[in-house]
């Protein structure tokens, strides 16, 4: 069999990527649910699943970990803080089987879409990934344990049954690139960035569940020209940005929230998605956008490599109703105020035009409702 070829980033080179021996043994994973049909999404073949919902929530509403509106109107601001005490860097729900099972599907139809490299990035990946397997079996014992014995690591994945060993910095020992491989054990698409170089740039990732952008468009890039098509980056939080990734301290985490409004709770937004699922807005109105239109919402995370100078960056998805988000009236009166206020460039980047009337007056009436209940209640 001929080897497999990797994507190089910079002047259309390809780089053979042979297959290599790796020692995994399989142990008893935890049953599963047969996948989805469909690419994009998560398996669905639960009774009780609805649109929207993510698997593993056999009832009850889908109410994401976290809400990402902390004012009341739009801003463009960072939001960035430092990850509290006992707060994990890397979250595991209900569908981590199930997620990796897509992630898989979807590196098995393309995999030069979702993952790539530039070349100089191996050490900075090698760091990156060890890092994060000792944070997962840390933080979540219960899904995740390594040890290290000499120079070989030994890494089980309960979830999946599975038990790796390798080497740090031996390519040979991993049947994929590090983060390549990292990307497949976790939910979180993982990236890393060279802080080591001027403008710090994307030098390496797993991302397969992006929101209407593509690994292989940006490797390479500096931070400034990823961002450069977000209205009102430049002006408002580039310069900050810039400094808060040069000045991020080891063992010294930071998180933010991102959000975006859609009309398709599929996890894989690859731009070239678009034509699959953009119609779905067509049948949005007052009545029914709470449940048709989708909040979905990154946690994101930042973490230095001490020793490569690189920045570890993951980015978990979680995409739900908006109805089912709403579950304070402070909620509802924010999200109006947000979706309300912001400016004509923002709304074309983050595509809310086709439902963002249906959806403002869908939150009217909630809100009224709402207030009525309070009123009635008081």
């Amino acid at each position: 069999m001929p080897p497999r070829a990797r994507r190089v980033h910079g002047r259309g080179r390809i780089r053979p990527l042979t297959r290599h021996a790796v020692v995994t043994e399989r142990t008893s994973p935890a049953p599963r649910a047969a996948p989805f049909e469909e690419p994009g999404f998560t398996s669905r073949a639960r009774a009780g699943w609805r649109p929207g919902r993510r698997v593993g929530y056999a009832s009850g509403p889908t109410v994401l970990p976290h809400f990402p509106f902390d004012r009341d109107t739009w801003s463009m601001h960072m939001g960035i803080r430092a990850l509290g005490a006992g707060e994990p860097l890397f979250e595991v729900s209900p569908e981590l089987l199930d997620e990796l099972a897509l992630k898989e599907r979807l590196l098995r139809a393309g995999p030069e879409r979702y993952v790539g490299e530039v070349e100089g990035s191996r050490a900075q990946q090698w760091e990156g990934l060890v890092l994060a397997l000792r944070i997962l079996a840390r933080q979540q014992p219960q899904h995740f344990e390594l040890t290290c014995d000499g120079a070989t690591w030994t890494f089980t994945h309960r979830a999946k049954g599975e038990v790796t060993r390798f080497e740090e910095g031996n390519d040979a020992s991993l049947p994929q690139a590090p983060l390549d491989w990292l990307g497949r054990q976790i939910q979180e698409d993982v990236m890393v960035l060279d802080a080591s170089a001027p403008g710090v740039p994307l030098a390496a990732g797993s991302l397969c569940f992006p929101a209407m952008w593509s690994l292989p468009e940006k490797l390479g890039l500096s931070f400034a020209e990823i961002h450069a098509p977000v209205p009102h980056f430049a002006d408002k939080i580039g310069r900050s940005s810039q400094l808060l990734l040069e000045r991020l301290k080891a063992a010294h985490p930071v998180t933010r929230t991102n959000w975006g409004l859609y009309p398709t709770p599929r996890l894989d937004l690859t731009p070239d998605t678009l034509p699959s699922w953009q119609h779905l807005a067509d049948d949005i109105d007052a009545e029914n956008a709470g449940e048709r239109v989708f909040l979905r919402l990154e946690r994101q995370t930042l973490t230095r490599l001490p020793r490569t100078g690189g920045i570890l960056f993951t980015i978990h998805t979680w995409v739900g109703p908006v109805a089912d988000q709403l579950v304070a009236p402070e909620r509802t009166g924010r999200l109006h105020g947000v979706l309300a206020s912001v400016p004509e460039d923002t709304q074309r980047y983050k595509r809310l035009a086709p439902f963002r009337d249906a959806l403002l007056t869908w939150l009217d009436r909630r809100g009224a409702a709402e207030r009525q209940s309070d009123a009635a209640n008081g």
